[in-house]
């Protein structure tokens, strides 16, 4: 099992970028995902996550309105996009893989299978 993000970078506030994780080595169709971030000296905190069932999708409050979740199961890959992006919005991202089928976000948390991150920096 292989998850590898793309899309990372250091961005003005306000500004937007899309992330992308590269699934390999298990069937991606059969899985929820989901992003999580990790802001140095902090826990990893649930950003979004997307059902392998219906699609369906969920995020934290402090990304609302402004990140979209999205997957691609023929291309195994699943996407974040972010836009007005803020300082606080600053850490290491990482898609993690739950469960076949629906999954809470201690699923994704507590050592999920996962990617080494892609680092969002969110600054002037």
């Amino acid at each position: 099992v292989q998850l590898v993000e793309s899309g990372g970078g250091l961005v003005e506030p306000g500004g937007s970028l899309t992330l992308s994780c590269l699934a390999s080595g298990f069937t991606f169709s059969d899985y929820s995902m989901a992003w999580v971030r990790q802001a140095p000296g902090n826990g990893p905190e649930w950003v979004s996550d997307i059902s392998s069932e219906d699609g369906a999708t969920y995020y934290a409050d402090s990304v609302t309105g402004r990140f979209t979740i999205s997957r691609n199961n023929r291309k195994n890959t699943l996407y974040l996009q972010m836009n007005n992006l803020k300082p606080e919005d600053t850490g290491l991202y990482y898609c993690a893989r739950g469960r076949q089928g629906k999954s809470s976000w201690s699923d994704y948390v507590f050592n999920p299978t996962r990617g080494q991150g892609t680092q969002v920096t969110v600054s002037s």
